[in-house]
């Protein structure tokens, strides 16, 4: 039994080696493999084998899309502070030859990319004014993806997208820009109400005006319609007496006819008290009176 010792360890041996040579890379990720501490090759994913002892693996890079919040105070133009949140979407570009860069040439990618970050939102956001800030965040994330794409994109990255996802001035410019914004709402509201208040208005002049003048066309249709009945209640009387009757007899009957009827429909009312001459001799004197105004204003 002695033996098989030796030999028993030799495969021992031999087995610890083949399992410690054997070793698997998963889906999108890379491991760099070192010989004798100097950079030999890349190995992707599936079964790969390295020399025991002489091969090690120097690094694992993921190159999966990652995302970076990175987080800057600066100040605008207009000197208000104000905290911009950016966030970086980047992966190490799938090619040996990135990898390798990207594992040997950045000692902290991230650390790196939030610098550059940091030197392009200090260095754009205080030329513009903290309106603009807010009205240009595109244009800041595209700049910001630019510059990143032309610094890191030397060392293997690729800068998929930047994203400026808020802008933070401090509380009380907060409150300040509130109160602007609610002031102006309520100004252009106050406008909005006084130029309602005017089409009213306008309105309702036009419909007074039509009420009067549709007012003044039924007055005189109304005394047209008077003066017709009278004419025809002339005719009428002077057919029924005879047409040797004079107008001025037939014009004192009807006078006479409408003070009675004047009277009898004032005593019906019960309502209004009217002082009025209940002589049927004041009829004759209301009669002259009015054909004396008829006069003057025919000769006037």
């Amino acid at each position: 039994m002695t033996a098989y010792i030796p030999q028993i360890a030799f495969l021992a041996i031999l087995l610890i080696v083949l399992v410690g040579s054997i070793f698997i890379v998963k889906q999108r990720t890379a491991i760099v493999i070192e010989r004798l501490g100097k950079f030999h090759s890349i190995r992707v994913a599936g079964l790969n084998f390295k020399i025991p002892l002489i091969d090690r693996k120097a690094g694992i890079l993921n190159l999966k899309t990652r995302e970076l919040p990175v987080s800057i105070e600066t100040k605008t133009k207009d000197d208000v502070f104000v905290v911009v949140e950016v966030s970086i979407q980047y992966y190490i570009i799938d090619n040996k030859v990135q990898i390798e860069k990207a594992f040997y040439q950045l000692n902290n990618p991230e650390h790196q990319i939030r610098s550059y970050v940091y030197d392009n939102v200090r260095s754009e956001v205080p030329k513009l004014d903290l309106d603009d800030v807010f009205s240009k965040k595109d244009e800041i994330a595209k700049g910001i993806k630019r510059d990143l794409q032309e610094t890191i994109g030397e060392f293997g990255f690729h800068i998929l997208n930047a994203l400026v996802t808020d802008i933070n001035p401090d509380h009380k410019v907060k409150e300040s820009m509130n109160e602007i914004n609610a002031a102006r709402r309520l100004k252009e509201a106050a406008k909005e109400n006084a130029e309602a208040e005017k089409i009213m208005a306008v309105k309702r002049a036009e419909a007074e005006a039509e009420s009067k003048k549709l007012q003044g066309e039924g007055i005189a249709n109304q005394r047209t319609a008077i003066a017709r009945g009278i004419k025809e209640s002339i005719a009428e009387v002077k057919s029924a007496l005879g047409n040797e009757v004079s107008g001025e007899v037939v014009m004192s009957m009807l006078y006479m006819t409408q003070h009675y009827d004047t009277m009898q429909k004032l005593g019906e009312t019960g309502t209004n008290t009217i002082f009025i001459n209940p002589n049927p001799s004041s009829v004759s004197d209301l009669q002259q009176q009015i054909l004396a105004a008829m006069e003057v204003s025919k000769n006037g």
